[in-house]
């Protein structure tokens, strides 16, 4: 018998790092995305009780996807009109790593190779169909590629989590309706979606970088996975300037993982970071693609991030940062993408440029955005811009709706304790 704790955390290890894979295989036998996941979802829990008694197996990935495509199968054969009933999401032909309905799966027929990562590109490309509107495709694949939580997912994209309940279930809908194949589309389709395909990246890099919820601020299966995603986009689409903006922009802004909390897990601000720590290696392969992608012609939205996170990144202090340049770049990408999330981004530059009274005067406007109602970046830092100016009351209350909005333990930790320096001054 396997302990109870090594088992969980098996469970848990194959779960963030499988999850998409395991699903994506999953659905190629049943056809169906509601169906998959219920398959998968019953694979994961039966591997708790299967791993106590037999072991944790040494490809827990390839159990898991056997066990999901097994339960798949047994759906199909004991619901016959299935297909009758809905549009099949995978093509009809089988590919070599299909399994037959009809063939016996046993754990040593599912080989690493199975699950690769091409698969879960697969399942972000079919999601990020343009018959879908893009709120729906960001969630779906939130959901189906990482598994978040649709409480996490809701945080990500300032909605209450019924309203992202229900835009998945439309979503899942409209696949089955569109009968959206489950394949990577054809060179004529790729502009279509990879507008989409960048922006689900770049959520997931968001959301791992900065969790949504839960006791770590970082999430580094996330991360890891859309560094890993932007980089076999790469290798799709070589010639596409954005999608070499992307992955400098997950670069540079994941070099400075190490130093975003300190030894007790506390918060640190960027201008309190040890900059000797940061991933030089991945600052200078970002710099390269940054360069490459302002050549020849106007810069995307991703090169324009980029290149704002690589003056942050690579200034010798924050105090010497180039903010004048930033606040240009920033009024750069606005143009370019309105985002009150990027207006809200560069209040930041502005207070170091014009001051705090400046930036202030910004965010009041940005809080008539009812887009921005539920993103607790906007209170904490009128909250910042308020202490800046000696407002400490207002600062108080500012930074008392901002631990409201958070769901992440590690920024409420540190809200609350610049709240209560607030009392202390």
């Amino acid at each position: 018998m396997t302990p109870p704790a090594d088992v969980e955390t098996a469970v848990a290890d194959a779960h963030r790092r499988g999850w998409a894979l395991v699903l994506a295989a999953t659905a190629r036998v049943a056809r169906d995305l509601d169906l998959a996941e219920e398959c998968v979802q019953e694979a994961y829990a039966t591997a708790l009780a299967s791993w106590a008694r037999d072991g944790i197996p040494n490809n827990p990935e390839a159990w898991l996807t056997t066990a999901a495509k097994r339960r798949a199968m047994d759906a199909v054969r004991r619901e016959q009109t299935f297909r009758s009933k809905l549009p099949l999401l995978v093509e009809p032909e089988e590919t070599e790593d299909e399994v037959a309905i009809d063939e016996p799966v046993e754990p040593a027929a599912v080989e690493p190779e199975d699950v690769v990562p091409d698969e879960r590109l697969r399942l972000i490309f079919m999601c990020c169909h343009p018959a879908l509107a893009q709120e729906a495709q960001l969630a779906l694949t939130l959901r189906l590629v990482c598994g978040m939580t649709t409480a996490d997912i809701a945080r990500a994209l300032l909605v209450s989590e019924p309203t992202m309940a229900a835009r998945m279930t439309r979503a899942k809908k409209k696949i089955s309706a569109a009968r959206i194949p489950f394949r990577l589309p054809g060179a004529t389709e790729l502009p279509d979606r990879l507008r989409a395909v960048l922006g689900v990246i770049h959520l997931l890099f968001t959301a791992g970088h900065t969790a949504p919820s839960g006791a770590s601020l970082v999430r580094t299966d996330l991360v890891d996975q859309s560094l890993r995603l932007a980089r076999m986009l790469r290798e799709l689409m070589p010639d596409e300037r954005e999608v070499r903006g992307l992955l400098a922009l997950l670069l540079v802004t994941d070099a400075r993982r190490a130093t975003r909390v300190d030894a007790d897990g506390h918060l640190l601000r960027l201008e309190d970071q040890d900059r000797s720590l940061w991933d030089r290696s991945a600052m200078a392969e970002a710099h390269d693609l940054i360069v490459d992608g302002l050549r020849g012609g106007r810069p995307g939205r991703y090169v324009l991030q980029a290149a704002i996170a690589s003056l942050y990144a690579e200034a010798p202090s924050y105090d010497q940062t180039d903010w004048p340049q930033i606040v240009t770049l920033y009024d750069e990408l606005l143009s370019l993408w309105p985002s009150p999330v990027v207006a809200l981004n560069r209040t930041v530059a502005v207070s170091m440029v014009a001051g705090p009274a400046q930036a202030l005067a910004e965010v009041a406007e940005l809080e008539k955005d009812s887009r921005l109602a539920r993103y607790h970046y906007l209170p904490a830092i009128k909250a910042d811009l308020l202490h800046r100016l000696g407002r400490s009351e207002e600062a108080s209350l500012a930074y008392r709706q901002a631990l409201e909005l958070t769901g992440n333990d590690v920024e409420r930790e540190f809200l609350a304790e610049r709240l209560a320096g607030l009392h202390r001054a």
